[in-house]
C-alpha cells in the first residue's frame, strides 16, 4: 500500500517517528507540496495524509488509486467531500489532540493582553528611568469577577472555560440553533445581543461553516462590550480582520489576541499589521497554538488509528 503525506513540515521539526506509518505501507512524504506538484506526488498513492494542501475536485478525480484521505487536522475544509464521497473515498480527520496545547496558548494570550507582559517585557530598559520602584505605564486589568464569553463548547471551548473559572471568571456561552449541549450544560447560554453586550471577553472556539465566516464583523464588534476584548485560536476568516482593526484603531476593544488569520501566511501589508496598531494591545501568533510535541504525537497517533481501522474495515473519524 502506497502512502503519501504531502505536507510532513506541518507535523514534525524532525521530533517526529513515522516508524509507525511505515510499518503499514510504503510511506513517502514531502516536507512542502504546491499545488501543481499534487497530482505528480500523489498518482500513486492509495492514501493520502494531508494538513494544509488542497485536494479539489480536480485533483480526486486525477488521483486513480486514491482509497483513503486521511486529514492530519480537525477542519476538513482543505478537502472538497463532495467529490470524495462521489468517488467513495473516506475521509477521516483526528479531534482532541491539541486541546489541552490550544487552551493554554487562549489563557496565554489573555493573560498577556490583561497584565501587558508583552509590552512591559519589551520595555526593560524603561525600568532604569522610573523616579519609583515601578512603572505605571499601561494599565493592568484584574480577570476576576469578569465575564468570559464563549463560542463553540467544544473540547476547546470546555478546556478553556475550565481555565477561565479557574481565575475567577463567569463564564457564559452563546447561544445558537442546533447545538447539543454535550459539554457543560450548567453554563449559561445567551442570546447573541446579550452575548456581545455583556462578555468582557469574547473567545472563538468554533469552526469554520458558510455560515458563521465573518461572524465577527463591524456589527457584532460594535455590540461587542466597550473594553472588551476578543480572542480567536480557531480559523481566521471567523473575523473580518478590516473591521477588527477598526475596533482596535477607535479603541472600542480593549485588546485582541490572534492565532490565525483569513490567509496563512499573511500578506505584508495584512491590515492588523498597519503601524497605528502597535500600541492597541494587538498580539499575534503564527497559528501555533497547537505545535507542541505532545501534541503533534497525538496527532499522529490518531492518523495512525484511522489508517489501521480503514485497513481492519472500519474507518474511524469519518467525516465523508
Amino acid at each position: 500500500m502506497n502512502i503519501t503525506c504531502l505536507d510532513s513540515s506541518t507535523l514534525t521539526r524532525g521530533d517526529i517517528d513515522f516508524a509507525p506509518l511505515e510499518a503499514l505501507g510504503n510511506f513517502s512524504h514531502f516536507d512542502r507540496t504546491g499545488p501543481s506538484q499534487v497530482i505528480e506526488r500523489a498518482h500513486d498513492a492509495e492514501v493520502i495524509l494531508t494538513n494544509k494542501v488542497v485536494l479539489d475536485a480536480g485533483i480526486i478525480q486525477s488521483l486513480p488509486n486514491l482509497k483513503l484521505i486521511l486529514v492530519c487536522a480537525t477542519g476538513v475544509n482543505v478537502v472538497d467531500l463532495d467529490a470524495a464521497t462521489a468517488r467513495k473515498i473516506p475521509v477521516c480527520n483526528v479531534a482532541g489532540y491539541s486541546t489541552p496545547s490550544v487552551a493554554q496558548h487562549t489563557a496565554a494570550l489573555l493573560l498577556s493582553l490583561v497584565t501587558k507582559v508583552h509590552r512591559l517585557a519589551n520595555e526593560h530598559e524603561e525600568w532604569p528611568q522610573s523616579p519609583i520602584f515601578t512603572r505605571l505605564t499601561h494599565p493592568i486589568t484584574e480577570l476576576a469577577g469578569r465575564s468570559c464569553g464563549i463560542v463553540g463548547l467544544g473540547e476547546i471551548g470546555s478546556a478553556f472555560a475550565g481555565i477561565a473559572e479557574a481565575l475567577k471568571m463567569e463564564v457564559q456561552v452563546l447561544a445558537r440553533e442546533g447545538s447539543s449541549n454535550i459539554h457543560r450544560p450548567d453554563l449559561p447560554r445567551v442570546s447573541p445581543e446579550e452575548f456581545f453586550a455583556s462578555s468582557d471577553v469574547v473567545s472563538l472556539h468554533c469552526p469554520l461553516t458558510s455560515e458563521n465566516e465573518h461572524m465577527i464583523d463591524r456589527t457584532t464588534l460594535s455590540a461587542m462590550k466597550p473594553g472588551s476584548i476578543l480572542l480567536n485560536v480557531s480559523r481566521g476568516p471567523l473575523v473580518n480582520e478590516v473591521d477588527l482593526a477598526e475596533a482596535l484603531r477607535s479603541g472600542h476593544l480593549s485588546g485582541a489576541g490572534l492565532d490565525v488569520l483569513s490567509t496563512e501566511p499573511p500578506s505584508p501589508d495584512h491590515p492588523l499589521f498597519a503601524p497605528d496598531l502597535a500600541d492597541r494591545n494587538l498580539i499575534m501568533t503564527p497559528h501555533t497554538a497547537w505545535l507542541s510535541l505532545e501534541s503533534r504525537r497525538r496527532l499522529l497517533a490518531g492518523v495512525v488509528d484511522n489508517l489501521k481501522n480503514w485497513i481492519a474495515g472500519t474507518p474511524s473519524n469519518r467525516v465523508a
